[in-house]
């Protein structure tokens, strides 16, 4: 299987109703490139997991505009206007999930754990519904393993075998989503000879790693701004 490919190419990997784990804290490890394909794409219908769904027009703001989105599962979605707009007007469903209790939950899904009990959102509105269960006299409620059909995630460097590491704070959901769908494909900043990465900064082994694509973005100032033209 040829692992590195052209941007273009992941919508080859993706169907219309795909679910779809995207990287990501605010813009830090997100996966832009991979966006930005989707964003210009004719795909629809799509639910998206991820903690935030970017800013106003950036990142995930960009496939929110383009009418791609049917769905977002996350924590954090006041960071742009544009998605509360869209919930208000009836044009996107969103369901809230607590940080923790989201990174949790996607990583039973790569484990292959079916759920979990915690005592996070016990007896509030994002609660109802759940199973509540009684373990030592405390209650908890069950959280369901969250997996996706296509892992889309951004790493610093891949090496020529696809092991993936990560830049500092733009590790946080990546790791875990790697674990979690059929796909995974991971957007990187640069391209390493395999054995030029020490074990010890590996994060991802290149066996949860489907495919690799170049960024087309540099990091500026500590913002990423595109660098090239999409394929």
């Amino acid at each position: 299987m040829k692992k590195f490919i052209q941007s273009s190419d992941i919508l080859k990997l993706i169907k219309d109703g795909d679910t779809l784990l995207v990287g990501g804290f605010g813009l830090s490890g997100t996966p832009l490139t991979l966006i930005d394909e989707i964003a210009s794409s004719s795909l629809k219908n799509l639910t998206v997991v991820s903690n935030n769904l970017g800013e106003p027009g950036k990142g995930l703001g960009k496939l929110l505009l383009s009418g791609c989105l049917k769905k977002a599962v996350g924590s954090y979605f006041t960071t742009n206007r544009d998605a509360i707009k869209a919930w208000k007007e009836g044009h996107l469903e969103i369901e809230l999930i607590p940080q923790g209790t989201l990174a949790e939950a996607i990583r039973c899904g790569g484990a292959g754990i079916g759920g979990f009990y915690t005592k996070t959102a016990l007896g509030t509105k994002i609660g109802e519904g759940k199973e509540v269960k009684e373990i030592d006299g405390e209650k908890y409620i069950l959280e369901k393993a969250i997996k996706g059909d296509v892992s889309l995630i951004k790493a610093m460097k891949a090496d020529t075998l696809g092991n993936l590491v990560y830049e500092y704070t733009a590790r946080n959901f990546n790791p875990v989503m790697a674990t979690a769908s059929k796909i995974v494909i991971a957007e990187v900043d640069e391209i390493v000879e395999a054995g030029t990465l020490s074990p010890y900064e590996i994060v991802t082994p290149h066996v949860y790693v489907d495919y690799v694509v170049a960024s087309h973005y540099v990091k500026v100032g500590g913002e990423y701004v595109e660098s090239i033209s999409p394929d």
